[in-house]
């Protein structure tokens, strides 16, 4: 499979996602806080490369991928490099929203099978305090079969794409840089695309 290939699935994973995230939001009534940028300031968020697979292929298209695997390579931070925060507190937006991993697209609106095999919703501290009735009717609807993402589900169906990729789970920033590297080298001894998505 090809690496464009691989991206197109990735992305077609990722928009079946988001529709069911959507009916999701639709039918318990959570939503993030407007600007609220708090769950991307954690320090130890972890990611596989496979899921900035399509991040990494735009900025090389754009002719942007070796500027920013430098600027990764230098990086001492451990937040995400994509993060954008405003001056207030917890306030900030994703740079590259379109383009944001699995992680990101799952987590507070997906659910995670607890040891005794029930579904528990995994969200923030501010939604879960702020949106304390919604959080608890939604758990109950969850509970009695309502649809909702599941991280292990995403994940399994992500590795099939690409299984050694989808396998290295590393800090947010090295896999982003691990993706950036993966195109790289793709294209180091292959035709450049001739278009987007397009190559040989």
């Amino acid at each position: 499979m090809t690496l464009p290939q691989k991206v197109t699935l990735i992305e077609q994973l990722f928009h079946q996602l988001e529709k069911e995230t959507a009916a999701f939001q639709n039918n318990t009534g959570l939503s993030c806080l407007s600007g609220c940028g708090r769950c991307c300031t954690h320090p130890d968020i972890e990611a596989s490369p496979l899921e900035f697979l399509p991040w990494a292929f735009h900025l090389f298209l754009n002719g942007e991928a070796e500027k920013m695997l430098q600027v990764l390579r230098e990086i001492q931070t451990a937040t995400c490099i994509n993060y954008q925060p405003l001056t207030i507190v917890d306030q900030g937006h994703c740079k590259t929203y379109k383009y944001r991993g699995l992680i990101c697209l799952l987590f507070g609106y997906a659910a995670n099978t607890d040891k005794y095999g029930k579904l528990r919703l995994t969200t923030c501290k501010v939604i879960k305090e702020g949106q304390a009735v919604n959080f608890a009717s939604a758990s109950d609807k969850i509970n009695q079969g309502l649809s909702v993402p599941i991280f292990t589900e995403y994940y399994m169906q992500l590795n099939q794409i690409d299984f050694r990729m989808g396998n290295i789970i590393v800090p947010v920033n090295q896999a982003l840089r691990l993706a950036l590297e993966e195109v790289l080298q793709y294209y180091a001894y292959r035709p450049l695309p001739l278009s987007d998505k397009e190559c040989v």
